[in-house]
């Protein structure tokens, strides 16, 4: 069994920073993508930033420049520094990681950016 736990969310003014972390436990044996994903109320999930197994990063547009996205392999831990947060960041983000045979989602943390 897998489990991924999220923390680091919270409110925040806009300009303010967070940091999110997620942490895999369980019968891993090699993850290969890491992610983060956010879905604010009335909108479709969407993908904020991935990383590959190798370092190689993607972000969403809306949030290249001020977000980024790193990993911990001896840790199997997946983080997001997000950096002049927007009213438009508030959302659940969830994290998710890809292994050689499934995926797996976080249950999910709120950021909330106050104007």
């Amino acid at each position: 069994q897998v489990q991924l736990v999220e923390s680091g969310g919270g409110l925040v003014q806009a300009g303010g920073s967070l940091t999110l972390s997620c942490a895999a436990s369980g019968s891993i044996f090699s993850i290969n993508t890491m992610g983060w994903y956010r879905q604010a109320p009335g909108k479709q999930r969407e993908l904020v930033a991935h990383i590959t197994s190798g370092g190689s990063t993607n972000y969403a547009d809306s949030v290249q420049g001020r977000f980024t996205i790193s990993r911990d392999n001896a840790k199997n831990t997946v983080y997001l520094q997000m950096n002049s947060l927007k009213p438009d960041d508030t959302a659940v983000y969830y994290c998710r990681i890809i292994t050689a045979s499934r995926q797996y989602w976080g249950q999910g943390t709120q950021v909330t950016v106050s104007s």
